[in-house]
């Protein structure tokens, strides 16, 4: 950190980087980290609905649309949204899956989708 940051940002950011280190560890499933989302507000919606994924558990793109109160139809919308989270593992869009089971689409890569979700202790075929 620069020697002028604000005491206040320091402790949001001691906070979120003590939160992935016990998340690493298998020591938290849930963060507590105060985020300040940017995006506009249908992005807002389906990463309000991302928070809701419990750990440990997936989801399909059109769970994600029901539980943001959108329609079957939004499925797209939805997976391009996901893919904009800018707050990756805290907003926990690597627990999304194509309606299939499979995999698909992360910004990280399909190899760290993969790791985090057999962190969380899924076993992918």
């Amino acid at each position: 950190m620069q020697d002028d940051t604000p005491a206040s940002a320091r402790r949001v950011l001691q906070l979120a980087h003590d939160e992935l280190a016990e998340y690493f560890q298998g020591e938290r499933r849930q963060f507590t980290v105060p985020l300040a989302l940017e995006g506009t507000a249908f992005q807002k919606k389906v990463w309000q609905a991302l928070l809701a994924i419990p750990y440990g558990q997936i989801v399909s793109y059109a769970d994600v649309a029901a539980a943001a109160g959108l329609g079957a139809g939004h499925g797209r919308p939805v997976g391009t949204a996901v893919g904009r989270n800018p707050i990756t593992i805290m907003v926990p869009c690597h627990r999304v899956l194509s309606s299939s089971g499979r995999l698909n689409g992360y910004t990280g890569g399909l190899e760290r989708k993969y790791a985090l979700l057999q962190r969380e202790g899924l076993l992918l075929g």
